[in-house]
């Protein structure tokens, strides 16, 4: 992992700690359970589309209010930062919610505007769109970069670009190992790979 110079990661769930209750998200809109919250909403009429969007919005900027950094997350960032790695974020969340949460987590600095693709960006993972974005705007080799998440959407859409993967498995639960590269449990396990201090 020392040699990858360009990192991809999401936001909710990865840096910061899961707030996000998704049950509860896909009751309020009446999403299904095996399709995800996204895509059901660009499925519906134009009229409910523009709905479901200010009521998923109004319910993604309470999360984004309040956002805790995930353990270890600072630490990392600040170490990648200083060896001058560049870092970017993919999310499926929207760039208000975004900015509301780098702000309150404190973590701003370490991101460009465009190092940060979110759902008005691109295609929303698992879909790699995203992740070309930011490594063609980045000049980014495939072999140098990586793409980090909690979620199985986040590592596929890094299989589905041809970089390697790290599953942040905070909450020790399914591990997906055929999509990811590395698990982790804590960012002071990745922190203590790279070889920090």
């Amino acid at each position: 992992m020392r040699r990858h110079r360009y990192w991809i990661f999401d936001l909710d769930g990865t840096l910061t700690r899961p707030k996000h209750d998704f049950m509860a998200i896909r009751r309020q809109l009446g999403v299904p359970l095996e399709q995800g919250i996204l895509e059901f909403i660009a499925e519906q009429p134009e009229a409910d589309k523009a709905s479901l969007n200010a009521r998923l919005e109004t319910i993604e900027r309470q999360v984004a209010e309040d956002a805790e950094l995930a353990p270890g997350a600072g630490d990392l960032l600040d170490l990648l930062f200083r060896r001058g790695c560049r870092l970017g974020i993919l999310t499926r969340n929207s760039r208000p919610c975004v900015e509301i949460t780098l702000e309150c987590t404190g973590i701003g600095a370490f991101f460009g505007d465009r190092d940060i693709v979110c759902r008005d960006d691109a295609r929303p993972k698992p879909d790699a769109h995203g992740i070309e974005k930011l490594l063609t705007r980045w000049r980014a080799p495939k072999a140098l970069s990586v793409m980090v998440g909690d979620y199985l959407f986040d590592l596929q859409a890094g299989r589905s670009a041809g970089i390697a993967t790290i599953h942040y498995n905070g909450k020790r639960g399914e591990t997906w190992a055929g999509y990811s590269d590395l698990v982790v449990h804590d960012f002071s396990e990745l922190h203590a790979l790279l070889g920090g201090p």
